[in-house]
């Protein structure tokens, strides 16, 4: 006969739904397995470690599969089963699935870089980080209070950090470790003050807990609510590289190894953009009348400064090229921020953040693509400058023709109809949601855009100055191009695709 006591602790012991927290666990524990065995794997057979990280990262992707039945949690209160620390729903599907994704093409990028590093780059570490960084990267939408929340964007940015700087005897990786080590310290303190407010104001770090109890703050407190949701904003800013905290973009995506510059313009905006999510739009619905604005401004400054950053960016000068796409995420940034300050507008949230979300894998998708190209050219042409592009479809026409149709689909024009549905689909938010003089400075924003992407693209099919230069693709980096091609043209015969599949849950 049980005691009392044994109740109690059988009702205190957690089931663990391992189903749906499998997709961060695998690529977690693959990154421990490739940490250990780069001590026994010998020196001319490292290249085992990368193709067992691809291999891992594409068995997490694929976990997601069996989730698409319906939501679970798990982690949850015990005595109530619908507050809980992790759930995956439509919403953390469709991250996990661009963060994951994101990070399977990083690793096929980075196989070949590795192998074209000359040692510069060491093996084990390299993927360990990387895993350990998409782990963090794939737990973030999942999170359901605040401590996970912080949790997961720390495993997902410290890894980061180590990452850009790893280049052996770089001074100009060094730089951009420290710069962009910094600037997420900073961002990481200014949200945990923020989160502690919000904290002593509510009682309690669950989302749906706080969105219930912030409403009923008692005066006292008032104020120490309303900083804590603005440091909280703070934070995520910092974080999604809006402006005024852009500056360490330019100078970390130009040092960090050209695969990072990559994954850090994916998914560590997919960590940022659905972490302020989570906070605005699930825990401080009750605030919208304070972040709504400040998002609506922060959206304008930041596709503003961005895409006149990329204008200004001169084709001959050295690492132009990376310059211009560090740039242009940040504008590109400015456009994601849209939505999510619509939804404080807007009479149907869950339309807007679909919005966001589905802009957000139109832009992973073919960035990512953009990146693989620049990776294909740099390893002929170190200095990966703009200029350098001129000519590529004389050595390289199937190159050329994606780089083309991956910038078309950055600037909304046709033959990338996902970029310009996308496009439509944010403007569409921020007209319904009332914010008229919001959309206007897109409209501006898309006309200054469409002249540095159109200038890059119509170099590459310029005569090229001397002999064609013929450019042998490695295995892993044909992949990596030929799979956000596919995605891209794609999605660009079925664009409603997108929406249909973004079509988030929740609340």
């Amino acid at each position: 006969m049980s005691s009392p006591a044994q109740h109690l602790a059988a009702s205190l012991v957690q089931s663990v739904d391992w189903l749906a927290i499998a997709p961060p666990t695998i690529a977690a524990v693959v990154g421990l397995v490739v940490l250990v065995a780069d001590l026994f794997v010998a020196e001319h057979r490292k290249a085992l470690l990368g193709w067992t990280s691809v291999a891992g990262l594409a068995a997490a992707t694929l976990m997601l599969l069996p989730l698409l039945d319906g939501d679970r949690s798990t982690f949850c209160l015990t005595g109530d089963a619908t507050v809980c620390s992790y759930t995956a729903d439509r919403f953390t599907l469709v991250i996990q699935f661009l963060v994951l994704g994101g990070a399977l093409l990083t690793a096929l990028l980075s196989v070949t870089a590795l192998k074209d590093g000359r040692k510069e780059l060491p093996e084990g570490e390299y993927w360990f980080l990387l895993l350990s960084s998409a782990a963090g990267a794939a737990l973030l939408p999942a999170s359901r209070d605040l401590a996970t929340l912080i949790v997961a964007l720390e495993v997902a940015s410290l890894p980061a950090f180590a990452l850009v700087g790893l280049k052996y005897g770089d001074r100009k990786s060094s730089e951009a470790a420290l710069k962009f080590f910094l600037s997420s310290v900073t961002a990481t303190a200014v949200s945990l003050m923020g989160i502690s407010f919000v904290y002593a104001s509510t009682g309690t770090l669950y989302l749906t807990q706080v969105a219930d109890r912030v409403q009923n703050v008692d005066g006292q407190l008032h104020t120490l609510a309303q900083t804590g949701v603005v440091l909280t904003l703070v934070g995520f800013a910092f974080k999604t590289a809006a402006v005024p905290f852009h500056f360490w973009v330019p100078d970390t995506y130009v040092g960090a190894p050209l695969p990072i510059a990559a994954y850090l313009s994916v998914i560590g905006k997919a960590v940022g953009f659905s972490g302020l999510i989570l906070v605005t739009v699930v825990a401080l619905p009750s605030y919208a009348d304070l972040w709504g604005p400040a998002l609506a401004v922060l959206a304008a400054l930041t596709m503003t400064v961005g895409n006149v950053g990329a204008l200004r960016q001169q084709a001959t000068r050295a690492y132009s090229a990376v310059r211009l796409l560090a740039w242009s995420s940040v504008g590109q940034a400015g456009y994601l921020l849209v939505p999510i300050a619509a939804a404080a507008y807007s009479g149907d949230a869950e339309k807007s953040v679909g919005s966001t979300v589905a802009y957000a894998l139109m832009y992973g998708a073919v960035n990512l693509g953009a990146f693989a190209v620049a990776a294909l050219v740099g390893r002929a042409r170190p200095l990966n400058r703009v200029a350098d592009y001129r000519g590529l479809y004389a050595s390289s026409p199937l190159s050329a023709l994606l780089l083309a149709f991956f910038l078309l689909c950055l600037a909304g024009l046709p033959p990338g109809v996902i970029g310009l549905f996308a496009k439509v689909t944010v403007f569409a938010a921020a007209v319904d949601a009332g914010l008229g003089w919001l959309a206007v400075i897109m409209a501006v924003n898309v006309v200054i855009a469409l002249f540095y992407y159109l200038q890059w693209t119509t170099l590459l099919f310029r005569a090229p100055e001397g002999e064609p230069e013929k450019h042998r693709v490695p295995a892993p980096l044909t992949a990596a191009i030929a799979l956000t091609g596919v995605l891209g043209i794609a999605l660009s015969g079925a664009p409603q695709l997108v929406l249909r599949f973004t079509d988030t849950s929740l609340f």
